[in-house]
């Protein structure tokens, strides 16, 4: 069953499990992102509207060498530090070739989206980010998201709270869809059954919700619900789990719910997501099972 109770993180006193349970993983993760942040940052005040500096991945899905350099940067960081984990990276998995990723068979994985909203930082939208999750049984455990053009690092440990900056944050109050700010973001298939499907799940929240963003990245976005930002947001057909697992164990530890967008258990495979604060999840799921989910979007996991 999906997660509807909200999770705050919380120190456990008097246990055998120390306070800093991961440190070593966060410091790691988040070193790696400011190296890579950093990247991003120099590339920002150059001139990147130049396409032949821009591969495409799809007919409007992007990747630039600002991508491969900073999945090269975090990976090595991640493989040095930890060598026995898996570790993968959006750019290295489309450079496979592989149209579908396999689970991993390790314990414990990194996932790494070196630039999530590539789109954004070809055009100088400033809404990018690093993001780096790691997941242990499968479990989203520890979570940096990076916007060197903001300057914004979120932070997250399972136990330990969600972080901005270092100051603790919170999902939003909000009690009802009628006055909530929703996310979503409108993907990379252009085929018209799936436009309709995309356009009609807008449409139902337009008419739901007090008002819809598309701002570019899962990662970010999620966290924007973490910080209550957003209020929810959900996206059908993004990327893999470099894209999510980071902003799930932000989101979880800000008291918020992750599950996927029909209400079932969120799976980090599956490229489908819904989060939320921990009131309007059931008012959310309902407005978008309205419209079912288009030909070219991932179909609803089975359970």
């Amino acid at each position: 069953r999906r997660e509807m109770t909200p999770h705050f993180g919380t120190h456990r006193l008097g246990t055998a499990t120390p306070l800093m349970d991961h440190e070593r993983e966060l410091r790691v993760a988040e070193r790696a992102a400011r190296v890579a942040g950093a990247e991003i940052a120099r590339a920002w005040t150059r001139d990147r509207s130049n396409e032949t500096s821009v591969e495409y991945k799809g007919a409007v899905d992007l990747v630039t060498a600002t991508d491969k350099l900073c999945e090269d940067l975090v990976l090595s960081a991640l493989r040095e530090a930890f060598p026995e984990d898996d570790v993968v990276g959006e750019e290295t998995h489309a450079a496979s070739g592989a149209k579908e990723l396999s689970k991993t068979t390790s314990v414990r994985c990194w996932y790494v989206d070196p630039l999530d909203g590539t789109t954004n930082f070809v055009h100088g939208y400033p809404f990018s980010c690093v993001s780096v999750g790691l997941c242990e049984g499968g479990e989203p455990t520890v979570g940096v998201v990076f916007n060197p053009i903001s300057d914004e690092m979120f932070t997250a440990v399972r136990g330990r709270g969600a972080f901005l900056n270092g100051k603790k944050i919170s999902c939003s109050a909000v009690r009802t869809l009628g006055k909530a700010l929703i996310g979503t973001e409108i993907g990379v298939h252009r085929d018209g059954k799936t436009v309709d499907a995309i356009m009609g799940r807008v449409r139902a929240l337009v008419e739901k919700s007090r008002s819809v963003r598309c701002s570019g990245s899962c990662a970010m976005n999620m966290c924007g619900v973490a910080m209550g930002r957003l209020d929810g947001f959900f996206e059908i057909g993004f990327g893999g789990p470099w894209d999510c697992v980071a902003g799930t164990i932000i989101v979880r530890e800000a008291g918020g719910v992750v599950f996927d967008p029909s209400g079932d258990a969120f799976d980090i495979y599956a490229r489908r997501v819904l989060c939320a604060n921990g009131n309007i999840g059931d008012e959310f799921v309902k407005a978008l099972s309205e419209v079912p989910d288009g030909p070219g979007e991932p179909q609803r996991p089975e359970i």
